[in-house]
């Protein structure tokens, strides 16, 4: 593959990536009932006030995370203080440069969610939303081995199994009703009408390294590739191997277009979500998000034909120009490297299989919220989340102390542990008459790279506003003798 094949095929993984999909909502925003777009996370949840979105920034969600990140893959030149050699580099020793990896599957998901247009209307005896949404999902998961392999050839063999990539987007229309059945009761419901834009499945299996004198030899068990899209054109050619006799057919994916592009499937989802008042300041809430399915019209199957090939392995490099010596710059290896593997890993058009049908990556929350009795303008709240997706599942908890201090102003900060370690999040929401504004992080975003690309393996950014009317949250700050009258009248009933 020449750079030209690899844009191509980013594009085809990432396709209309200015979106992003399990970014939900905002965690640290679960229990600021102050956010317009709280129902994202909870079909329950509802405001005290209508509003209108700020087409394409009134909810966004821009979310990296996974168990590597930039910097366990790129290092510090001592002499320039940049992030200029990779782990690859001769400098860079064999434990320090895998020490960033975990020992099972590195994984690495980027999402976004973009609402188009979103609006809340109190009517109907409830809460009604209504939303048009972009979604995007890209993943990638690689086993330790594989980056060993690249790194130290010390051993004679190596077996790497269970490659995968997984990228899909799709645009949302959600339609949503919540409302009170009684006093401690609240439910709610959204309806999601699904339009498939691109789906991509790219598996790697029982993949091994034999060393042959002084070459390595590569066999391979299963390599294929599913694409649903429409509009997209695979077609094969010939090429003549680069570093053997004889010739072989793949994909060009140089040549590969796509014409006419637009809707490639069809599907439907629903959000449930439930909030109890168990009592007097205790409060918890159920929710699960995203049931639901693509029906895609086509299907492509590209498959990898060769199953073994001679590599004369990875050698160390830098990113740029560090020494005068040219084989020890990542410039001058890519394209030997590129040609090698291009030789071996290039697929192949098995044409198209007909319709496939997906499901969408469901996500559990479940939430509890204490409201403080000497002073409700401070609560704690506990969220516990299941993202149901595969190999790319993973579980989260998250710990939160929220305030507010205003009717129009409030917030919180909060500690979260998952599947990719540990963060730290923060939410601010500022909703005066007439206008609503909110920004946080679920994970805060660290050190950069001079490129502006974070460090660290998990960061995010959400932020919306939105146009209101019809009210404003009342001011929750009551004082200390109404509160404690409160609570010793609560006290003498139980």
């Amino acid at each position: 593959m020449k750079m030209k094949d690899m844009k191509i095929a980013l594009t085809i993984l990432m396709a209309f990536v200015g979106e992003g999909v399990w970014a939900q909502g905002l965690n640290s925003a679960y229990f600021n009932d102050g956010v317009t777009s709280r129902h994202e996370l909870n079909a329950a949840f509802g405001n005290e006030y209508n509003y209108v979105s700020i087409p394409a920034l009134g909810s966004l969600n821009v979310k990296k995370q996974g168990n590597f990140g930039l910097k366990d893959v790129l290092f510090k030149n001592p002499e320039s203080g940049y992030y200029s050699r990779t782990f690859m580099h001769p400098d860079v020793s064999v434990d320090e440069a895998l020490s960033g990896f975990s020992s099972g599957a590195n994984k690495m998901l980027v999402d976004a969610n973009i609402a188009l247009l979103s609006a809340g209307l109190n009517a109907f005896g409830g809460y009604n939303t209504i939303e048009l949404k972009s979604k995007t999902s890209v993943g990638v998961s690689v086993p330790y081995e594989l980056l060993e392999f690249a790194k130290n050839t010390n051993n004679r063999s190596y077996e790497f199994d269970d490659i995968r990539g997984k990228g899909f987007s799709y645009v949302e229309l959600a339609l949503g009703h919540s409302r009170q059945f009684t006093d401690e009761l609240r439910l709610g419901a959204k309806l999601k009408f699904l339009f498939g834009i691109a789906n991509m499945d790219l598996e790697i299996d029982n993949l091994k390294a034999n060393l042959a004198g002084d070459q390595w030899l590569i066999t391979s068990g299963k390599a294929e590739a599913n694409v649903n899209m429409k509009g997209i054109q695979f077609e094969n050619t010939t090429s003549d191997y680069k570093f053997r006799s004889g010739s072989y057919e793949h994909v060009d994916l140089g040549e590969t277009e796509i014409k006419n592009a637009g809707i490639g499937g069809f599907g439907l989802g629903v959000d449930l979500g439930a909030e109890y008042q168990v009592m007097e300041g205790l409060k918890v809430s159920a929710a699960i998000n995203d049931l639901g399915f693509i029906s895609w019209s086509n299907n492509y199957l590209l498959r990898q034909r060769e199953s073994t090939f001679l590599f004369d392995g990875f050698h160390e490099m830098a990113i740029k120009s560090e020494t005068t010596k040219p084989g020890d710059v990542f410039d001058d290896q890519y394209d030997s490297y590129s040609d090698q593997l291009s030789d071996f890993m290039s697929l192949t058009n098995e044409g198209d299989t007909g319709g496939k049908t997906t499901v969408l990556a469901a996500t559990i929350n479940l939430g509890g919220e204490y409201v403080l009795p000497s002073y409700q303008a401070l609560s704690f709240g506990l969220l516990a989340q299941q993202h149901i997706n595969g190999k790319f599942s993973w579980t989260e908890g998250r710990l939160s102390a929220n305030w507010s201090p205003l009717s129009w102003l409030n917030g919180g900060a909060n500690f979260g542990l998952s599947t990719f370690g540990a963060s730290a999040g923060w939410v601010i929401n500022i909703h005066p008459k007439g206008y609503n504004f909110f920004i946080g992080m679920d994970q805060i975003v660290g050190k950069m790279s001079k490129e502006f690309i974070p460090l660290k393996s998990n960061a995010s950014i959400s932020l919306g506003m939105s146009v209101t009317w019809g009210g404003c949250k009342k001011e929750k700050t009551m004082k200390v003798e109404e509160v404690r009258s409160n609570y010793e009248d609560w006290s003498s009933n139980i």
